[in-house]
Formats: structure tokens, C-alpha cells, sequence
């Protein structure tokens, strides 16, 4: 017999885990804005002519970043 309360499979601790970094980026642009979000993550992608595409091509190659909006977005998701 099953336990009912068990924790599902694959990462029950990562609260992102099954998040589409896509969602991520649209959920920040709609809560913040493009403007609002280059100020409180610097980076060119949210400067210069942002986009959905633009961020998620540079988010993808550059782990810093993408931690820095990962975190951003937790916040969001708890206020």
C-alpha cells in the first residue's frame, strides 16, 4: 500500500522545478515591466530593445543571469 503523502518524484524540494524559463521571463515582464525589471536586474537583455526571445537566448547561455532572474522571480511569487 502507497503512502498518500508522499513527496512526488523528481525534485519536490526545487520549487521551480517543471517551470519553463519562458514562463519565468513572461510572468517578470507582467509583473514589473521591461523597465522596472532592467533596474532591478542590470543587464543589456532588459535594457536594449528588450524581448521575450532576446532574454531567453542570453538567460540560457549565461548562468549568472539566469540565477539572478530565477531569484527575482521567487520573490515575486512570495509577496
Amino acid at each position: 500500500m502507497a503512502e498518500e503523502n508522499t513527496p512526488p518524484e523528481g525534485q519536490p524540494n526545487n520549487p521551480l522545478h517543471g517551470v519553463k524559463l519562458a514562463t519565468i521571463v513572461e510572468s517578470l515582464v507582467e509583473h514589473y515591466g521591461w523597465e522596472t525589471l532592467a533596474t532591478k536586474i542590470n543587464i543589456n537583455c532588459f535594457k536594449s530593445n528588450p524581448s521575450v526571445k532576446s532574454s531567453l537566448k542570453f538567460l540560457r547561455r549565461t548562468p549568472w543571469a539566469r540565477d539572478k532572474v530565477e531569484a527575482l522571480y521567487l520573490k515575486m511569487k512570495k509577496e
